[in-house]
Parts: structure tokens; sequence; C-alpha cells
């Protein structure tokens, strides 16, 4: 992304946050309620360690439950293009495993598993599975149907036509898929530390809600969406580094 089409969205965040601080100091709103936004960046720096290793545990259990959530979509969507009569079994329960609610499955998650890395874990592969299964799924039905037909006329099997065909049509769709995936899974992981955990910003911002600390609590915000934007960028950066001919060429 270059510089003039990113200055427009910072412009108008940076406009938000003027707003924000003069109602705050002309309002007279107590930092209690509505802490402005030096208010919070002053309780970022202040306690910038303890909310660092917080950042950190949350990180590496949305990573780890991430990178299973694609292997395991992907090997899933394999078996069921693979088998039709196994896609028409399984894609409803794969549809309703969505329509539970995180707020009710968490402390499901917890009272099954424990407080351990588990629960955590699973709750991110749930929430960011589907949307990489049903691009991929999707990604697969856009395979030209001349370049299937050239290939099974010069003896591929199906096998071969995935490998050369079908899967490189998959490879734009993969990649929304994934970035729809990457902004659930930090907020799924910080849902699961809310429900129970040692460690984390969930659990971090339950003790600061407890304490009446606003300003905490939306320092916490601000780094778990800082993580979010660090994923989807690096999303982005291994799109550019895997894109081959005019597609590389375009995102330069």
């Amino acid at each position: 992304m270059t510089i003039p089409r990113i200055f427009a969205p910072l412009a108008l965040f940076a406009a938000l946050l003027a707003g924000w601080e003069a109602y705050c100091r002309m309002a007279g709103v107590p930092p209690l309620v509505l802490p402005p936004p030096s208010g919070v960046l002053r309780a970022l720096v202040l306690h910038r360690a303890e909310i660092g290793g917080h950042a950190r545990a949350t990180m590496a259990v949305a990573a780890l439950g991430f990178s299973l959530s694609v292997g395991f979509a992907f090997v899933t969507s394999v078996a069921l293009h693979f088998s039709h009569r196994a896609e028409r079994a399984l894609m409803p329960l794969f549809v309703a495993s969505q329509t539970v609610p995180l707020v009710a499955l968490a402390p499901l998650m917890i009272l099954w598993f424990g407080f351990g890395l588990l629960p955590k874990v699973l709750l991110v592969v749930l929430v960011t599975f589907l949307p990489m299964l049903m691009s991929l799924m999707s990604g697969y039905r856009q395979t030209p149907r001349a370049f299937a037909d050239l290939l099974f006329s010069m003896g591929a099997g199906r096998w071969g036509v995935f490998r050369r065909a079908t899967l490189p049509s998959a490879r734009a769709s993969f990649l929304a898929g994934l970035r729809i995936s990457a902004t659930y899974a930090i907020v799924a992981t910080i849902f699961a530390e809310y429900a129970g955990a040692r460690q984390g910003l969930g659990i971090y911002i339950l003790s600061a809600k407890n304490n009446f600390r606003a300003d905490l609590v939306l320092a916490a915000v601000v780094v778990s969406a800082c993580l979010t934007l660090a994923l989807l960028a690096l999303l982005r950066l291994i799109d550019r580094l895997t894109a081959r001919g005019p597609e590389a060429r375009n995102d330069a």
C-alpha cells in the first residue's frame, strides 16, 4: 500500500482521535468513564511491560491456533473436493458450528478442557476454520473448464488436474479467506482468555475492568488491534512474496 493510499485513512483516524480528545477535555468527562486518547497512551507507556507480556501470550495462542486451522481447513477442503458425498454430509455441520455464540462457547471450552492451552487453541481453530474452508471450496470451483479438459486429454488424473489447475485457481480465494480468518483469531483468543486464563490480554482486560481502569482496558484493546493488523500485514507480505507474473507486479 503506497503512501497516497494510506494518507486518507490515517488522516481520518487522526481526526477521530482529536475529536475524542477535545470532547473529553471540553465536556469534563471523568477519566474513570472515558479516558482521552492521551490518557490511554500514558497508561500504555507506563504499563508496557505488563501489557507486553500478556500480548505475547495472546499472540502465541492465536498463532498456534491459526496455523492449525489453516492446515485443517486445507486438508478438509481437499477431502471434500474429491468426495462430493462427504461434502454434502459435512458442510451443514461445519456451518452449524459457526452459529454457536462465542460468549457461550468460550466458558464451555474452559469447563471441558481446563485453563491450559488446549481450550484456547480449539476455540481459535473453531472460529477461523470455516472462512478458509469456504474460500478454498469456492476457489476450486473457479478452475477454467478448458484448462481441466486439456489436462485430462493429456492423460492427467484427478490429482494431477487438482495440483496443476484447481489448486492454483484457488489461490486468490484462499488468501481472502485467510485475511477474514485472521481478523477473528485474536478476538477468539481474547474471548477464551476472558472466560478463564492465567495470562493473556483477555484476563488482563477483565482484571482492569474489575479495578475500574478504563484506560488500561482501552490500552489492551489498542494492543489487540495492533496484533490483528500485524497479522494481516504478514499475510499481505506472504501474498506479495508468493505472487507470480503480472499479479506480483501489480502489488509492487
